[in-house]
């Protein structure tokens, strides 16, 4: 097993140190291979060493215009930080560069939805949704934005797909009683509402939603 498949396993057992000196290696043994830079700059991401993180990223990008993983872990520290425009751009040139998976078209998403762009995020939060049917995440961010569209019938199927892949899932049902509302099914959202009620005993939208349709049916 050589070096960077090693320091990605102490990685993943936070074992932060050992990993750093497996990718430290590393790069003094490939200095000009990008990939050494990119899973340092990962490992320093996941420590909130923003600064010293995207030197690496940089550098990697240096070495290889092209390196599509290096621009989408450059786009993760600024998101970190909440610099989403700057975020939007790295995720911009990561898929630009070939990079198509669920994450990047997620992380790309999202950066519009921080910035209240929500129709400019619903393609890259579809995309996301279709290559990671599983990830209830996604699934259930594509489905608040499609509500925010106004996409109601699509947004209660997208939200109903959360429920299959988990039950317990509070803003699903919170989310499905707005949609009972904007159907004019008071029953059916306080039915939802006291769902997410059950599940979540604190969720304040829930109860505060509950509390005014409760009074309409009165």
């Amino acid at each position: 097993m050589d070096k960077l498949t090693q320091g990605i396993e102490q990685m993943q057992q936070h074992n932060y140190e050992e990993a750093a000196r497996l990718f430290t290696e590393s790069i003094d043994e490939n200095p000009e291979e990008p990939v050494g830079y990119i899973n340092f700059g990962n490992l320093l991401t996941h420590m909130n060493e923003y600064e010293r993180a995207e030197r690496f990223f940089n550098r990697a990008i240096e070495l290889n215009a092209e390196a599509a993983t290096a621009y989408y872990g450059l786009g993760n520290v600024y998101y970190d930080q909440e610099k989403y425009t700057k975020a939007q751009e790295q995720f911009i040139h990561a898929v630009k560069n070939g990079l198509d998976e669920a994450d990047v078209h997620f992380m790309l998403g999202m950066t519009f939805v921080h910035q209240e762009y929500t129709k400019l995020a619903l393609p890259y939060l579809l995309r996301a949704a279709e290559l990671a049917p599983e990830d209830v995440d996604i699934q259930f961010q594509y489905g608040l934005c499609l509500a925010q569209n106004g996409q109601i019938e699509e947004a209660e199927k997208a939200m109903n797909g959360v429920l299959q892949l988990e039950k317990e899932h509070s803003d699903a049902h919170y989310n499905l009683g707005v949609v009972s509302l904007h159907k004019e099914d008071a029953r059916g959202a306080l039915e939802h509402f006291n769902r997410a009620l059950e599940i979540n005993s604190e969720h304040m939208l829930a109860a505060h939603a509950k509390a005014q349709v409760e009074q309409a049916l009165e």
